[in-house]
């Protein structure tokens, strides 16, 4: 009785991703059409070579997922769960859609929840500090950074910022000291993320993977945009796209937003600033959703589909 009870919940699993892609489509007809009008006119060489590096993003994505754990996962169905997640990170905002995804992996391959939850923490603290360094190397060699002063918040906003954030904090440190069933979990996790975090940065293979693949997340990431650009005559030089990518994506990364509508606003108010005419830059930045989020949505979440209904996640 209970496998009849559960086999319509993992219908309905396997389907959702596949009605939210569809749903999502229809709901933004004009933004498609725009950018795939766009895009037919673009040269093709550019637009494969763009094709590559979202590739890469995947394979990357997978190196630094399995740099943080000291055991070894499965290539093939870790790829294919990072290619998956993406079509997660529409319904939840923040990345929160993806960690979900790997979680669930993890959990399939037998990893404890607590070193499963860990080896997420380690990913997202790996992955902001990589993309931190190599956004202060694009600062250092080059001069276009004082044009981003628009991305800079407004000294008003620093201050209600920095209240929250205090704040946050304040309220974390006295739940984990008054809440002992809190604190206990927490402590848990704590532990088993600095002995995981030691384990793999003994091992050499594990760092490359974690550490290389965070580095080059962010600048096959860059390639992407700057392939899009090269496609369309954006006319700007590869290490200003970069750059422009970066800035944008630290600035505004946080906003929780699904689909990283926020960035993209950002990114074509900062492609403007360096040069760009508005009308290429927005199509550059819409061919650069295209292929990053929006034409790998449907086989994403067919792959997503397929991975719930082989209980591989």
């Amino acid at each position: 009785m209970a496998r009849r009870a559960a086999r319509p919940v993992r219908l309905v699993l396997c389907l959702a991703p596949l009605l939210f892609a569809g749903g999502w489509a229809a709901a933004n007809r004009p933004v498609v059409y725009e950018g795939v009008r766009r895009l037919v006119a673009a040269d093709p060489g550019w637009l494969l070579a763009a094709a590559g590096c979202t590739c890469l993003t995947w394979v990357a994505a997978s190196c630094v997922r399995q740099g943080a754990l000291p055991e070894p996962l499965p290539p093939g169905l870790l790829l294919a769960s990072q290619f998956a997640a993406g079509a997660a990170n529409h319904v939840l905002p923040g990345g929160l859609g993806a960690h979900a995804v790997t979680l669930r992996f993890l959990r399939r391959r037998g990893v404890p929840l607590e070193r499963a939850t860990a080896s997420i923490g380690l990913y997202s603290l790996v992955r902001s500090t990589a993309k931190t360094l190599v956004l202060l190397v694009f600062l250092a060699v080059s001069p276009a950074w004082r044009r981003l002063g628009g991305l800079v918040p407004d000294g008003r906003l620093l201050v209600p910022l920095a209240a929250l954030t205090g704040g946050t904090l304040a309220v974390a440190g006295v739940l984990l000291t008054v809440v002992r069933p809190l604190r206990r979990p927490v402590t848990r996790l704590l532990r088993s993320a600095l002995a995981d975090a030691r384990a793999v940065h003994t091992r050499p293979c594990r760092v490359l993977a974690l550490w290389g693949g965070a580095v080059a997340m962010p600048l096959v990431q860059a390639g992407t945009l700057a392939c899009v650009g090269a496609s369309l005559g954006l006319g700007l030089p590869w290490e200003q796209v970069a750059l422009a990518q970066l800035a944008a994506g630290t600035a505004v990364g946080a906003v929780p937003a699904p689909g990283g509508f926020a960035v993209d606003a950002a990114l074509v108010w900062t492609l403007v600033a360096f040069g760009s005419s508005p009308a290429v830059a927005t199509a550059t930045v819409i061919g650069y959703r295209m292929l990053m989020d929006w034409v790998p949505l449907v086989p994403g979440a067919v792959v997503l589909s397929g991975l719930i209904r082989a209980k591989a996640l």
